[in-house]
């Protein structure tokens, strides 16, 4: 070994021994060092893989803008038309017989041809070719058939206006690109991963394309967006035309089956159901959305059915599914193709543009051709003409001439005087061809015919001459056809609309539970033996207030330390305005006691921020958190004073006389005194006026989020009314801890001047049919609109102020026709204990109400509001318009604080 190794050696070390490398043939020895045999590394990279990468964006994962197309598709559709029969063909044949042009393996020819099948535009297919909606694959390719539909044919082919190439291995030609006279490029859409750039392109609609084409070559202004297979929802606010950098919101259609199921009709692009049901589990595991199963029934359209767990609200589920799975995604465009043998990143409307202006160049080029075709049909036609009329084949010297070439000289020159009128002039080739019209034909020459036919020649050239003038017509025309022909069989599937910008601490199920630690300053949801604060999620901020006047926002953590001396924590909700801080503090050991009031509505997290003027030593002396912007009234005891002969210890202070103010305010000055305790006097009320409040009928809670519908907006003194269908009705507060009944009736805001009418059966008297107007004097214990006997049934309650109500009686109706009552007519008001008055002893088949001929001035003034579109809410609201920080502005403007602080205000 160490006699190999100093052979070894030697030779690497010795600069006067010739190397010869016999692997390689083209090595050449050199002496010494020998500069131009050395490869840089940097040469390498500028040489080998900027080729590679020019390889790939041009010739393999960019689309071109003439076309639309890329290689493999345009090779495929090529080798296509040239099996083209009319009958289908077999994938495999397809996919071996483009391999004649594609210099890649089957494998890549195959899937593209497969999702050029499942597009549904140039191929018509047969068999299973798999399914875009569920991600199932298509079958083996000997298994799946194909051939070119007739919108390819019609729009794609023309060998007399395509340019070729000879393929990869020069055996054979193909298209450059192919003439397509409709942008192929937004019908299909395209998606690509070059080298340092990529291409995503997506579909649109064949009539909306048509309908912008139009329009841009009328000179109108248009816009087109995508339409995807899979249906859905698009928001386009930020489409920025399919440019690099814009987005695009796509969300799946869901419905409700029921208040416990959702049902999932339409996905998103880009998502198969099985993806899709993937992320809603995957939500559910983490406890985002609650639901206790996921069916997949999916078959020929999609239907994926979510059934909910118990209590949980469907409207917020929607929400959340949006929020937390693939039900919503985001794509980002980026419009890169090919032009002029170079990457170009367009907008959407540059290649609609392009293509309608290649369309027309395409359609003006084939009419020139089939002008050019017409003009030497009509110029051999008059030679033919001429040679047959003139019997220029039967004179002598034609018929003795002793070889072509004199023929040729006198036909030439009998043809002499018609040449002026020829649109070209006569050639050796002309003549030989009129020499070899056949006897039979001759005999057959009918001069009427001749004539006919380049009467028709002519009328069809200066039918083109005009087109050619016309050209934006004619194009136009042209899209217009495609439409009339194609359009019925490609409807737009994605609704276009604008989406509400999601939450998703709003949405999120509170699927964990707050403890604190105070003794140790710990919070998180894994204490679970320490002191429980309030039910939060995983992705909630908490708000934390200490002692020494510092608040600061923190992530909800398993366990985390936030420090001692914690005052009050909640789970924060970001640009909440409506909860207010009522606080009063002590500026440093001995200063002055300040007032105020104030909200939090964004701050960075995990940064400390202080609610006092920071002075070291100041203290928080009184603190309180309202959701709903309470001010209570606050008593205070002040340390006694021994100079003073006259104590005056006790004040009291109305925090509703304090201004809301930013969180960094100093506030009003309370006292310079020493205060010895506050204490709470009295609740208040809120001073941001009223609150709006929906019922979500699926979970039977109130909620101001807006989920379920609204039951209007909601002062201090407001209550609800809550109508059970066995007449009981009673008046609750609008707290959003509230359960209500499943049995309910109605749910509304309580109006106590409101008349009420209803029809019942009353078991006290044989079950006879009364009718009763009252007003519901409601308390928060439960009466009976019915009376006392149980088995009493409400037929129906209606709160119109002039109720018409229609009695069938039983039996035939020529005995006893149907009455119509007017109800206000027939009885008056009287307490909803009364009896009311009975209708009639006769056999009663059907009561109903009708719709009102009268109206009282508050109904005919919504029914007109609601005839001419406007909001009801929006009309009689004097705050519409308005932001909830202007409503506020407004409010607290009004209020005064005392005399003797408005010296002291700090703003």
């Amino acid at each position: 070994m160490d006699d190999n190794y100093k052979d070894n050696n030697d030779i690497v070390n010795n600069e006067d021994e010739e190397l010869t490398d016999n692997a390689h043939s083209d090595y050449k020895p050199v002496d010494k060092f020998d500069a131009s045999a050395v490869h840089h590394l940097s040469g390498m990279y500028k040489n080998w893989f900027l080729d590679y990468a020019s390889y790939v964006i041009l010739e393999r994962a960019v689309p071109h803008i003439e076309d639309g197309l890329k290689p493999v598709q345009r090779r495929i559709l090529h080798s296509m038309k040239r099996m083209d029969d009319g009958r289908y063909n077999k994938v495999a044949n397809i996919v071996g017989h483009t391999m004649q042009f594609h210099p890649h393996g089957d494998a890549s020819i195959g899937d593209a041809l497969v999702q050029m099948g499942q597009k549904d535009l140039l191929i018509d297919t047969q068999g299973n070719w798999g399914n875009i909606l569920t991600g199932d694959r298509a079958a083996a390719p000997r298994y799946i058939e194909a051939r070119l539909s007739k919108f390819a044919l019609d729009v794609v082919f023309n060998p007399k206006t395509t340019d070729w190439q000879l393929s990869y291995d020069g055996r054979n030609k193909e298209p450059i690109t192919l003439p397509a006279k409709f942008p192929l490029l937004l019908a299909q859409g395209a998606e690509g991963i070059a080298v340092g750039l990529s291409s995503k392109i997506l579909p649109h609609n064949l009539n909306d394309i048509c309908d912008a084409a139009i329009n841009y070559l009328s000179g109108k202004d248009f816009h087109i967006y995508p339409d995807f297979p899979t249906g859905g929802a698009i928001d386009i606010n930020k489409y920025n035309d399919g440019q690099r950098g814009g987005a695009l919101k796509v969300r799946a259609k869901i419905e409700k089956l029921d208040s416990k199921t959702l049902v999932i009709r339409e996905i998103p692009f880009s998502k198969t159901t099985t993806t899709l049901i993937d992320s809603i589990l995957r939500a559910i595991d983490k406890g985002k959305i609650k639901a206790k199963r996921v069916d997949d029934n999916t078959a020929a359209e999609v239907e994926i059915q979510i059934h909910l767990a118990p209590g949980v609200s469907s409207d917020k589920t929607i929400d959340a599914l949006y929020a937390f799975s693939d039900c919503e995604i985001n794509l980002s465009p980026n419009c890169c193709v090919i032009e002029d043998n170079r990457p170009c990143f367009l907008t959407v409307s540059d290649v609609l543009r392009h293509s309608a202006e290649r369309t027309m160049g395409l359609l003006r080029k084939e009419l020139q051709i089939r002008r050019g075709e017409l003009l030497e049909q009509l110029f051999f036609a008059s030679l033919e003409r001429i040679f047959i009329e003139q019997r220029i084949y039967k004179e002598k010297k034609f018929e003795q001439a002793s070889d072509m070439d004199i023929a040729i000289a006198f036909v030439d020159e009998k043809l002499t005087p018609f040449k002026p009128d020829f649109i070209r002039d006569v050639t050796r080739e002309d003549i030989l061809r009129l020499m070899e019209i056949k006897m039979q034909r001759i005999l057959k020459f009918n001069k009427d015919k001749a004539e006919e036919l380049l009467a028709r020649i002519k009328a069809e050239v200066a039918d083109i001459d005009n087109d050619l003038d016309h050209m934006t017509d004619v194009t136009i025309n042209w899209f217009k056809f495609i439409k009339n022909k194609y359009g019925a069989d490609h409807p737009r599937h994605t609704e276009i609309r604008s989406f509400d910008t999601i939450d998703s601490t709003k949405v999120v199920e509170a699927n964990q539970k707050l403890y604190i630690n105070r003794q140790e300053g710990f919070v998180g949801t894994g204490l679970k033996k320490d002191e429980f604060v309030c039910n939060c999620s995983d992705i909630d901020d908490i708000i934390i207030f200490y002692k020494d006047g510092l608040f600061k926002v923190v992530k909800v953590a398993e366990k985390i330390f936030v420090g001692k001396g914690i005052i009050w924590l909640q789970v924060f909700k970001k640009n909440d305005r409506r909860t207010i801080y009522n606080v009063v503090y002590r500026d440093g050991k001995q200063g002055c006691y300040y007032i105020k009031r104030f909200n939090v509505t964004s701050i960075t997290r995990d940064r400390d921020y202080n609610l006092t003027l920071g002075t070291p030593g100041s203290k928080i002396m009184y603190f309180t958190a309202n959701p709903n912007g309470e001010a209570e009234v606050i008593k205070i005891t002040l340390d006694v004073d021994p100079k003073l002969k006259r104590q005056n210890i006790f004040r009291e202070k109305d925090f509703s006389e304090i201004m809301i103010k930013s969180r960094s305010a100093k506030g009003n000055l309370l006292s310079k005194v020493g205060i010895h305790r506050i204490s709470l006097k009295n609740h208040g009320h809120s001073t941001l006026g009223g609150r709006k409040v929906w019922y979500d009928p699926d979970v039977k809670r109130i909620n101001y989020e807006e989920h379920g519908y609204s039951l209007g907006e909601f002062f201090d003194e407001d209550r609800i009314l809550v109508v059970l269908k066995n007449g009981d009705f009673y008046i609750t507060d609008f707290d959003a801890n509230n359960h209500y009944p499943d049995n309910i009736l109605r749910i509304e805001k309580w109006n106590q001047h409101k008349i009420w009418t209803a029809v019942l059966y009353d078991a006290d008297n044989q079950g006879y049919p009364y009718v009763k107007r009252f007003t519901m004097d409601a308390i928060k214990r439960p009466q009976n609109m019915l009376g006392d006997n149980a088995n009493s049934q409400l037929v129906l309650l209606t709160d119109t102020y002039y109720p018409l109500i229609k009695v069938s009686y039983g039996g035939n109706d020529s005995v006893r026709p149907a009455e119509e009552i007017d109800a206000e007519q027939f009885i008056g008001v009287k307490g909803f204990k009364a009896k009311g008055k009975r209708i009639s002893t006769w056999e009663i088949d059907s009561i109903t109400e009708l719709e009102p001929t009268r109206f009282s001035e508050e109904e005919y003034t919504k029914n007109e509001n609601t005839e001419n579109g406007d909001d009801d809410e929006e009309n009689l609201d004097p705050d519409a318009g308005k932001s909830q920080q202007q409503i506020i502005d407004e409010q607290i403007g009004q209020l005064s604080l005392f005399p003797e602080d408005n010296e002291n205000k700090d703003d």
